[in-house]
């Protein structure tokens, strides 16, 4: 009884901003937080070739709301949505942009109605892209974006996996419906290789589809094919004959882009089955004509995984229902990290490093950097 009220009067604290105790397994340690924190930001949005596209700072910790959590961030991924949202604009900041949409840390405070984590339990979290982000030593967030940090990974790995996973695990179970009762149906993978893509191949491959995935250098045919790709055909050329090369002349009953899908455009609609599922996660760079989908009766889907947050929709809860779900899986080895490289320590110079890999379009699986 004691501790539970002490616990009560701590997570009090910690919600008006008084950052002076945390707990951990029913025991309490002081931990002075600091009023200030390390932080990387931008102020002007410049190419990654100028120093001042990402500068060092120093900013005050985050204020957290009632139903939020502070998290200190051990580790945090760059994704391109990071490099989009860096990307040269006209737009000028009067305070710091601070971007980073998924990583892993310990909670370290809470507010009076956070109540589905404690106070010292580890964590990995998507972040919330109206908000600053994690490349930064402390990140306040609505504590579902938040689930348990999977005990057989590191503070890196689990930093790795939030935003592809939730990203793929949406559009499979809630945009094209997917599940056991699709067992051996196909999947047209393209960009297989990439962060969602190396993701969805597994999870896909876990309820029994036969996945076809795409690829256009020797390393990414290897990575995709590691992480649940059957077969695997080559994007820069007519993905059409290779299908009927390889027995799929009839067509795919669902696609999943994981690319800007204006060139693909016309090859998806010759490809897909009639009745079929196209789910589209990157914004198209040019207009397409939706009225052919009609004759084949195509379902076009599209995946944000902000959607929920954005709009506060009522299934919004789904967030933690997925991070526990995929949480549990890689704890039991259905699904394995895709982490490919990282780099440490966390400042402007490595996370500018880390955007220009990722500018370049041939990452395979994701980039982490870790510790300030």
């Amino acid at each position: 009884m004691f501790w539970s009220i002490l616990t009560i009067v701590f997570s009090t604290f910690c919600a008006v901003n008084t950052f002076d105790i945390s707990a951990h397994s029913n025991k309490t340690m002081a931990t002075k937080l600091p009023s200030k924190m390390k932080a990387v930001g931008l102020y002007k949005y410049l190419p990654i070739s100028d120093v001042n596209s990402l500068i060092d700072l120093e900013v005050s910790l985050p204020t957290i709301q009632e139903n939020e959590v502070l998290i200190e961030v051990k580790a945090t991924a760059v994704n391109p949505i990071d490099t989009k949202q860096r990307a040269p604009k006209p737009n000028v900041e009067t305070a710091p942009r601070i971007l980073g949409w998924d990583g892993a840390g310990v909670i370290v405070a809470k507010g009076d109605k956070a109540g589905i984590h404690n106070v010292g339990d580890e964590v990995f979290f998507v972040a919330d892209l109206r908000k600053n982000g994690s490349n930064a030593q402390y990140i306040a967030l609505d504590e579902i974006l938040a689930g348990p940090k999977p005990k057989r990974f590191t503070f890196e790995q689990a930093a790795a996996m939030p935003l592809t996973t939730v990203t793929a695990f949406e559009s499979i179970y809630d945009r094209l419906l997917i599940s056991e009762k699709d067992k051996g149906k196909s999947i047209l993978v393209i960009n297989s290789a990439g962060g969602v893509g190396s993701i969805a191949t597994q999870l896909l491959k876990h309820l029994g589809l036969k996945v076809i995935g795409t690829a256009s250098r020797p390393e990414s045919e290897d990575f995709t094919r590691k992480h649940g790709a059957e077969i695997v055909l080559n994007h820069t050329k007519d993905l059409a004959e290779q299908l009927e090369s390889v027995g799929y002349g009839a067509g795919v009953d669902f696609i999943l882009v994981n690319y800007d899908p204006y060139p693909y455009w016309d090859t998806l609609v010759k490809v897909i089955k009639p009745q079929g599922k196209i789910c589209l996660i990157v914004d198209s760079s040019g207009l397409v004509d939706i009225r052919v989908l009609k004759d084949k009766s195509i379902t076009l889907v599209h995946e944000m995984m902000t959607t929920r947050l954005k709009y506060n929709t009522d299934d919004k809860f789904r967030y933690q229902d997925i991070l526990q779900i995929v949480s549990k899986m890689f704890d039991e080895g259905k699904l394995n990290c895709t982490l490919t490289r990282t780099i440490s320590p966390i400042n402007a110079a490595n996370l500018r490093e880390g955007h220009r890999i990722i500018e370049e379009k041939k990452m395979l699986g994701k980039l982490v950097l870790s510790g300030f």
